[in-house]
């Protein structure tokens, strides 16, 4: 279908500043482009209580956000993994989404502060994400979760550490995961690339040459291309991961392999619902604010959150 008037509208909006491409910039002028865009007066109402605190990680303190709804313990917990093509973004940058999704699902949602590439390339933001979700599922009768009720979730990049952690967490003696929220996840290579990365190179947010750039930044020379831990649709097997909702966006680079995922899913025997949105582009599930179809989606996910944590 059509571009959504809404997304269109944003889009011109963005035209007409002349930004200069993001892969055109250095690292340091594109993360501070992300951060530039966060409004805090844009940040939906939240009756629960946010923290900020410093977890054990890999090499050292791991930053997290713990956002914990009103109402009667104990609460699912939800790890959330933020996008930004494993580059760019923060807390800061995806404070909107996890507010809602805490508020609207009814659970605690812990926000990763994942190291960034290119001074930490992968494996480093895998395995932020993974020791955050053991000490999540380790430590959550203290903060008012369930241990029982443990999942992922994540858009875009974040999508693909949620994918991974899932992998991993399967394979490698848990904790054993409720569910996966995966949003527009990165679930393959940009080469030899698929239809949609091709009919969506450019003029959507997020262009061919934009991944081209983050991947640069985010995988070694030493990264094996077949590797389920950085892409996980060349995984052997997708038997035993918890059920899932995968949103793809019709005009993103990122569509063809987010379809591919859930129909492999779907194949392995996982309980998967694809929710498909038209008119849509990569990056448009945080903008509430200003995109309808954003906000149907996020509460379309936290109910589909709710019905899992509850089944």
């Amino acid at each position: 279908m059509p571009l959504d008037p809404q997304v269109k509208d944003m889009l011109d909006a963005v035209a007409a500043l002349g930004l200069e491409e993001l892969h055109n910039l250095s690292v340091e002028a594109a993360r501070e482009r992300a951060t530039g865009l966060v409004d805090p007066d844009t940040f939906p109402h939240y009756a629960g209580n946010i923290e900020d605190r410093d977890i054990p990680g890999p090499v050292g303190d791991l930053p997290v956000r713990i956002y914990t709804p009103a109402g009667d313990e104990p609460f699912p917990v939800l790890l959330y993994f933020h996008g930004g093509g494993f580059v760019v973004c923060n807390l800061d940058t995806h404070e909107t989404i996890c507010r809602l999704l805490s508020s609207q699902a009814e659970c605690i949602v812990i926000s990763v502060d994942y190291r960034l590439a290119p001074e930490h390339p992968y494996p480093a933001a895998v395995e932020d994400c993974l020791a955050a979700t053991r000490w999540a599922a380790e430590h959550a009768e203290t903060l008012g979760g369930d241990p029982a009720r443990i999942a992922v979730a994540g858009d875009s990049a974040g999508g693909n550490l949620a994918t991974v952690v899932a992998l991993r967490a399967r394979d490698e003696g848990g904790p054993q995961l409720s569910a996966q929220l995966l949003v527009y996840p990165i679930t393959d290579h940009y080469e030899p690339g698929t239809p949609s990365y091709t009919e969506n190179a450019e003029g959507f947010f997020l262009t061919r040459n934009g991944m081209m750039w983050f991947f640069d930044h985010y995988l070694g020379d030493d990264v094996e291309r077949d590797d389920p831990h950085v892409f996980p649709l060349r995984a052997n097997s997708l038997e035993g991961l918890p059920p899932a909702l995968l949103i793809t966006a019709e005009y993103d680079p990122l569509r063809d392999e987010g379809v591919r995922y859930a129909e492999r899913l779907r194949e392995a025997g996982v309980d998967t619902v694809h929710l498909s949105c038209d008119g849509m582009i990569h990056g448009f599930f945080g903008q509430v604010a200003i995109i309808d179809k954003a906000g149907e989606t996020v509460a379309e996910s936290c109910l589909w959150l709710r019905r899992t944590f509850t089944s």
